[in-house]
């Protein structure tokens, strides 16, 4: 009876979205094998406490890990500690995210562990001896099917791409002592600076509002902002060209050489959608595009597609948006 184990991401004493999107990955591939999941938790005392939340999530068992010293990110103690529990045998699966943390992490436990990884992965299912992936690549432009055949599988989740579902098990909590001193750690993480206060992280919101230079000036931007703001959960993002403008912060930028994003809906507002940018968002659920430029690439890839000038649509969509949130 294979288990599988997923990695529970935190950051600030909290459980991260991606930490529940591993444990319902993991729940995924241990149902139907009669194995157990086992979610493990890093972090400094009193992460324990949210134990509850990966058992609701379908954890059988939480391994927490307490030291003072984690409470920043250590890649060095987490993927010593990580494989360690993996040689102890059992696991025929490790699911990491493929967040900024996941991918620092997961390639150093597959490493260690001496086993080929699959990253980025958007879907996945137990087939034959082994576990099938799909991995996008060149840029989004295709999808590949690869099979691991390799035990354990080392996997990390795109964001997004598995929705955290409740699954309650007992989610017993199991005490563990890191696999190495965090004291001795080469590399120290002495501060983690949050992003913008009072927006989820692009990774995490359901939904993303994005603006590129069909906006035509930084204070244009605002119009993002404000329709950002009416959904009441959404996060804000940008191209690289405006990135590379300075309108946003290098934080904000979504493609190849940026952030990653899966959300439920991506709105896409004055972006022609260069092959770079679609590599980054293409996933999302549904994609609406706001741009003036009909034959814009942003349309081939778009659920909904409106063509106009995005200083007299947005400021449209916000007024339907902030209308549609009255009646609920």
């Amino acid at each position: 009876m294979p288990n599988v184990l997923a990695f529970a991401e935190t950051r600030g004493g909290e459980l991260r979205k991606v930490a529940l999107e591993s444990v319902t990955a993991a729940r995924k591939l241990a149902d139907g094998q009669g194995g157990e999941v086992h979610a493990m938790a890093l972090g400094a005392p009193g992460i324990g406490a949210k134990a509850d939340q990966l058992g609701r999530h379908g954890a059988d068992v939480v391994l927490v890990v307490e030291h003072p010293a984690l409470a920043q990110h250590s890649a060095e103690v987490a993927a010593a500690t990580v494989a360690a529990r993996v040689k102890q045998g059992g696991y025929d699966a490790v699911i990491f995210s493929a967040s900024a943390q996941g991918k620092d992490l997961a390639p150093r436990v597959a490493a260690k562990l001496g086993v080929p990884m699959g990253s980025d992965v958007l879907a996945f299912q137990r087939s034959g001896g082994g576990i099938e992936i799909k991995h996008s690549g060149y840029a989004s432009k295709v999808i590949h099917t690869l099979m691991l055949t390799a035990s354990p599988a080392v996997l990390s989740m795109r964001p997004g791409a598995v929705a955290p579902a409740e699954n309650p098990r007992s989610g017993r909590v199991e005490a563990v002592q890191p696999a190495m001193d965090p004291g001795s750690a080469k590399v120290v993480v002495k501060e983690t600076v949050p992003g913008r206060v009072g927006r989820p992280d692009l990774g995490e919101a359901p939904v993303v509002v994005s603006g590129g230079r069909g906006l035509r000036a930084a204070e244009n931007f605002r119009l993002v902002e404000e329709l950002a703001d009416a959904f009441g959960n959404a996060a804000v993002g940008c191209t690289r060209a405006v990135a590379d403008d300075g309108w946003r912060p290098q934080s904000d930028q979504i493609g190849q050489t940026g952030r990653t994003v899966s959300p439920q809906l991506y709105i896409a507002v004055g972006i022609s959608g260069a092959i770079q940018h679609l590599a980054g968002m293409r996933t999302a659920k549904t994609i609406v595009a706001v741009n003036r430029d009909k034959e814009a690439p942003i349309f081939k890839v778009a659920d909904y597609g409106i063509v106009g000038d995005a200083l007299e649509v947005v400021p449209a969509l916000t007024a339907a948006v902030r209308d549609a949130k009255k009646g609920h």
